[in-house]
């Protein structure tokens, strides 16, 4: 069931891209793809797919009912992505009318998606800044960082640099990950 959760919300998120920028582009396929990259790709299930190394790295901050998040996304390759989602799941729910980024959307109340832009090999970068209130004033929370969606590539040899779990207590120190 989270496998098709994840699958669908890929879908959407680049199907808002998509929409958003306005260009008809491959946002639709989550599938593995197949073409000129698929000679840096890896063989996965009997298909052939791109490889993507993703990572996610910044900080949790949490402050009189707030929530700091700085989160940088990267790709280590071998091969270049159009767009990836990561999810940030809080232990806590958020209160509720607090607009986001255009990047990204709501998935519950404790849970945020952005897309990262597109994230070339060896130099993609995305920057994420989010600056929440929580719906009570907790002394701490757990926020879980993870990569829910990556456009075309069907493996990552490295998964753990971009799944982290944080603590974060209610101090307003910076907890990197």
């Amino acid at each position: 069931m989270r496998g098709i959760v994840k699958s669908v919300l890929g879908v959407v998120l680049a199907a808002s891209a998509v929409m958003g920028a306005g260009a008809g582009t491959s946002a639709g396929a989550v599938g593995p793809e197949v073409g000129p990259e698929a000679e840096a790709g890896v063989e996965v299930g009997g298909e052939v797919g791109v490889e993507a190394d993703l990572a996610h790295h910044g900080h949790v901050s949490l402050w009189d009912g707030r929530v700091g998040v700085w989160l940088v996304s990267e790709n280590h390759g071998p091969s270049d992505l159009s767009q990836a989602t990561v999810r940030l799941a809080f232990s806590e729910p958020m209160a509720g009318g607090q607009e986001l980024p255009t990047a990204c959307l709501w998935s519950s109340d404790r849970v945020v998606s952005c897309r990262t832009g597109e994230l070339r090999a060896a130099a993609g970068v995305g920057e994420l800044a989010l600056d929440l209130r929580t719906a009570g004033l907790p002394d701490e929370l757990t926020v879980e960082i993870t990569t829910a969606w990556r456009d075309g590539a069907a493996a990552d040899r490295n998964p753990g640099n971009d799944r982290h779990r944080v603590l974060v207590l209610a101090t307003g120190d910076p907890y990197v990950f």
